[in-house]
């Protein structure tokens, strides 16, 4: 998704999408390329990450067992 960062106050950025009909979104400053300021285009994606999904149920799984355990 692209986006335009409206602006940085108190270390949150505000970012405005290029979508046809805008989002407004903020997100902690620290994220931002190094460099960006107001005014700059950025891209921004969000990848799914499978690996920490499954260790995640694994645990949650465990945990589940160990309760029923008792």
């Amino acid at each position: 998704m692209k986006a335009t960062i409206d602006r940085i106050e108190e270390g949150i950025a505000v970012l405005i999408s290029a979508e046809e009909v805008p989002a407004r979104m903020t997100v902690p400053a620290s994220l931002l390329p190094a460099g960006a300021k107001e005014g700059d285009a950025v891209t921004i994606g969000i990848d799914r990450d499978n690996g920490a999904t499954a260790a995640a149920k694994d645990r949650v799984s465990s945990l589940i067992e160990k309760l029923k355990n008792k």
